[in-house]
């Protein structure tokens, strides 16, 4: 019986875990490959909502990702996502596709 609520709760957690990472697919927009051209301008701005739909407008990303600080994320490729990598004090270290 441990193990098996061991499994459940695991089970039960994975999709907090999931919510974590910042992916956000949008719906509409180009819908293609993303595009890193003009990004570096977005370095030094606050992270907020509004910088991420233009971060998204801007690179013609269909989904965008955030990167806290000292968070593991995926290595994987995705030519349609960008992800954004922000400091403690909200402010964009980097933003790239992939």
């Amino acid at each position: 019986m441990h193990k098996t609520t061991s499994l459940l709760l695991t089970l039960a957690l994975l999709p907090a875990c999931a919510a974590t990472t910042g992916e956000t697919p949008v719906a509409g927009g180009s819908g293609g490959k993303c595009s890193n051209e003009g990004l570096e301008s977005f370095i030094g701005q606050k992270a907020t909502g509004d910088i991420g739909a233009q971060l998204r407008e801007k690179s013609g990303a269909r989904t965008l990702r955030w990167g806290p600080p000292r968070s593991a994320m995926t290595m994987d490729y995705r030519e349609d996502r960008l992800t954004v990598a922000y400091d403690d004090d909200m402010v964009i270290e980097s933003a790239r596709c992939g």
